[in-house]
């Protein structure tokens, strides 16, 4: 079903509760182990700090998606990026232009924060993710090399 009832704002402590069980979901996409309390503890420090921020949908007044960004910056540019790190919409609203309008939200807020660009990574598998990058305008890096180290093992 397709609605117009959708609505996006920037997250708050206020809106904690409402944004960890989503936190909780998306991690649980992401093959981990549901953990309400300790996703809710997460967010609460990231708000609290400033470290991070975070865009809540809803759709029909029901708490719909999320995206969280992360501050870096490019030395070799002299400027803010901004690194799209969670964007998540629950099951049941999906196909509802949800992802769509929290990608532009973010985009939005980073150009007038005056970012020199965001950036985003994704599994392989996450086709559909994928394509709506690239309708947006994305673009796959291929110019570069992405390393990871994994510190807790």
């Amino acid at each position: 079903m397709k609605s117009t009832d959708l609505s996006l704002h920037r997250a708050d402590l206020n809106d904690l509760d409402t944004l960890a069980g989503l936190f909780d979901c998306y991690r649980v996409f992401y093959q981990q182990d549901s953990a309400p309390e300790k996703a809710r503890e997460f967010l609460q420090q990231r708000l609290r700090a400033g470290d991070s921020v975070v865009f809540l949908a809803t759709l029909n007044g029901e708490a719909a998606g999320f995206t969280q960004l992360y501050p870096t910056f490019t030395s070799v540019g002299m400027a803010r990026i901004w690194i799209l790190n969670d964007l998540f919409v629950h099951e049941n609203c999906r196909r509802n232009g949800v992802a769509k309008a929290l990608m532009a939200e973010a985009q939005k807020f980073a150009v007038a924060d005056g970012a020199a660009g965001m950036a985003l990574e994704t599994q392989k598998e996450n086709g559909n993710a994928a394509a709506l990058y690239r309708q947006l305008g994305w673009k796959l890096e291929s110019e570069y090399d992405y390393y990871s180290l994994n510190l807790r093992r």
